[in-house]
């Protein structure tokens, strides 16, 4: 059976906002993954749609969503706000919890670039909530002094070629503890636009979803 797509709403700041997503359900999923796009990106981030399906085919929903609104978005300052950024992922995986396809999965955040600083803001602040984050290219060291409180599973993933990135993704995975690891992709810059780096970002993102979702939900029902 196909995949069902659904456009939604998810109320944030208390119901004052309203911010679109698309929801991927396939059938039976194991568990869902909110996306967390960067800096002057969107729901409609081609790399992130492009892993959003390739985890949607191996049976885990996905949430795509604007942290912005169209009018916030013109304001730089909101774009590198980590904390309210951070709200809006709460506000989604709040938004899951009162969706009743999906309330009773395991959540993951996948965060790009400034999303991830937000994604591992957030898993610090609702722990409870959230079973596994991976970073694309990210800016974790964004995240601050919510990095050693951050209690999921981490993947750090991080462009070969993107040299200044490096050393960001190595502190904080030191800060953050022995649960975070770093996959270092060959060759790949900050957008992994080069031939295979986005597959071997899906591959590592795929696996580690699975294993931290997946395998929870399983446990659980055991």
């Amino acid at each position: 059976m196909k995949p069902r797509f659904l456009h939604v709403e998810i109320p944030a700041e208390g119901g004052r906002v309203r911010l679109p997503g698309d929801l991927c359900l396939p059938e039976a999923p194991k568990g869902i993954v909110i996306f967390a796009h960067g800096s002057g990106s969107s729901r409609l981030s081609p790399r992130n749609r492009a892993v959003a399906a390739a985890l949607c085919r191996a049976g885990l929903a996905t949430l795509l969503f604007d942290l912005l609104t169209e009018r916030e978005a013109m304001d730089r300052a909101n774009v590198f706000d980590i904390a309210l950024l951070a709200r809006r992922l709460v506000d989604a995986i709040r938004f899951v919890r009162a969706t009743p396809a999906v309330a009773a999965l395991p959540i993951g955040l996948f965060g790009a670039s400034t999303g991830a600083g937000a994604a591992l803001v957030a898993a610090a602040a609702v722990p409870g909530e959230v079973r596994a984050v991976v970073s694309r290219g990210g800016r974790p060291d964004l995240a601050g002094d919510a990095l050693p409180h951050v209690r999921a599973p981490v993947l750090l993933i991080v462009g070969g070629a993107d040299t200044p990135v490096i050393p960001l993704n190595e502190a904080a995975q030191a800060r953050i503890g022995p649960h975070a690891e770093l996959a270092i992709v060959p060759g790949a810059g900050h957008l992994f636009e080069e031939p295979g780096t986005l597959e071997e970002v899906v591959r590592l993102a795929r696996s580690w979803f699975l294993r931290h979702l997946a395998d929870g939900e399983e446990a659980e029902r055991g």
